[in-house]
């Protein structure tokens, strides 16, 4: 498994991504799941991939030499939109090529890639590219993607992030984001490979590996949880007796009642005995009553 996140900000982009992969407690592998592809001047991307190594490890190596599907390729495209376009070429040709063979072994083409950068005259964007080549762009309103082991650091990112956040607070929301992956799934690890690009630069001018001993990273894994859980202790515990009406929890909803309680009865119903079937009985003589002359 794997972590990475890509954020698509006014002042530029942000990616994060961890470096392990899993396949089973015995077979812990350290791989970089982040490449960069540069040309002077004229262009910078970012590809970080999550999913089947060696379908993602093909993938790459198809962009890294350049090869040419529809005659295009990363480095002669006219715009960042035909660069993800050609990364979706790329994943077809590796699906034509593998998928009948995973098929068989019973293995699942699966293949999840963030790419995003920029092209001279454009402005940076930022694409989610899924197994059947096909993908999506971020947005102002929707400015960030995850893939791989994505749920534990989402709810930071939901509270923090917009397309107008800064650069560097984006950098430190996407690394807390990161720890408290870490700190939940064994499955995501160190080393993290992190990269600020600077809108227009059309470089890599903020560009890090860290591991344990980054001194940032550990002050943001040590404060991170003491604020947490001084943010948790902050929090008054819930009154039960409406003493307190700003903590009451006994108040009732406004759109539903309370939920029903089902009781068994203490004392128990007796069922009566079915009655025997028994031979019909004679219908009584009426007895004419004696009247007084």
């Amino acid at each position: 498994m794997t972590y990475c996140v890509g954020l698509c900000l006014k002042d530029g982009l942000v990616f994060l991504s961890d470096t392990r992969t899993n396949a089973g407690v015995d077979q812990i592998g350290t791989f970089r799941k982040m490449s960069l592809f540069q040309k002077d001047k004229d262009r910078f991307f970012t590809l970080m991939s999550a999913g089947n190594l060696a379908i993602t490890q093909a993938v790459k190596e198809i962009l890294l030499q350049g090869q040419l599907l529809n005659g295009k390729n990363l480095w002669n495209v006219e715009s960042t939109h035909d660069a993800a376009v050609v990364i979706g070429d790329a994943i077809k040709q590796v699906y034509d090529r593998d998928h009948k063979a995973l098929e068989k072994a019973g293995i699942d083409f699966n293949c999840n890639l963030i790419f995003g950068g920029q092209i001279k005259g454009e402005r940076p964007r930022l694409f989610n590219i899924y197994s059947a080549s096909n993908f999506i762009e971020a947005t102002p309103e929707t400015c960030y993607f995850q893939i791989g082991e994505s749920k534990y650091g989402k709810p930071i990112l939901d509270r923090v992030i917009s397309f107008d956040t800064p650069l560097n607070l984006a950098t430190k929301c996407a690394l807390i984001s990161m720890d408290s992956t870490l700190n939940s799934n064994i499955s995501v690890g160190l080393p993290l490979d992190l990269m600020v690009y600077e809108k227009n630069s059309l470089q890599a001018s903020k560009l890090v590996t860290m591991d344990e001993s980054n001194p940032y990273f550990q002050m943001i894994h040590q404060l991170w949880g003491e604020k947490l859980r001084a943010a948790f202790n902050s929090i008054a515990e819930p009154s039960w007796s409406g003493a307190t009406p700003s903590r009451s929890i006994a108040s009732p909803a406004k759109k539903m009642g309370a939920v029903p309680i089902h009781r068994n009865s203490k004392v128990a119903k007796k069922v009566a005995a079915p009655v025997k079937a028994t031979a019909k009985a004679s219908p009584k003589k009426k007895v004419a009553a004696k009247t007084k002359r």
